[in-house]
């Protein structure tokens, strides 16, 4: 049986990474509860003090095959490279330098909303087909593929 999965992010801004994320993705930040018109609202009804509002963030495709992510605030800042990481398939069905240009087109977008480009790893065919890694606005490093 397949299961519904969640990829958890540690960060120390939910909210900000969460709309990185939902821009970068095309998913869209996860709506409140039923009956609420904010996540603001919902939290203040359940009694969470203003200043724990950014402990948590989640962000979910809006056609709901993708999986959920969701953003945790934790004390502790990024400390070493990333064992998994998100791999952004950008130019699907794109090879050599047209694979390229819409990579870059990709990253030059995200770079405008905070991402940093880290490296750019040239087509080596036959497995090869060329990539760039990039950083989220705290660091996390990700793939644009």
């Amino acid at each position: 049986m397949a299961r519904e999965i969640q990829i958890t992010i540690d960060c120390a801004d939910p909210a900000g990474l969460s709309a990185f994320w939902a821009e970068a993705l095309g998913y869209q930040v996860q709506a409140p509860p039923p009956g609420f018109a904010s996540w603001d609202e919902a939290l203040e009804a359940m009694g969470v003090p203003p200043e724990r509002r950014n402990d948590a963030s989640a962000v979910v495709d809006p056609e709901g095959s993708g999986p959920r992510l969701f953003f945790q605030r934790v004390p502790e800042g990024k400390q070493v490279k990333n064992r998994v990481h998100v791999d952004v398939r950008a130019a699907p069905g794109l090879q050599g330098e047209d694979r390229m240009a819409a990579l870059e087109a990709e990253a030059e977008r995200l770079v405008a909303r905070g991402a940093t480009r880290l490296e750019r790893h040239e087509p080596a065919p036959p497995l090869g087909a060329g990539h760039l890694i990039m950083a989220d606005p705290e660091g996390n490093e990700f793939c644009l593929d």
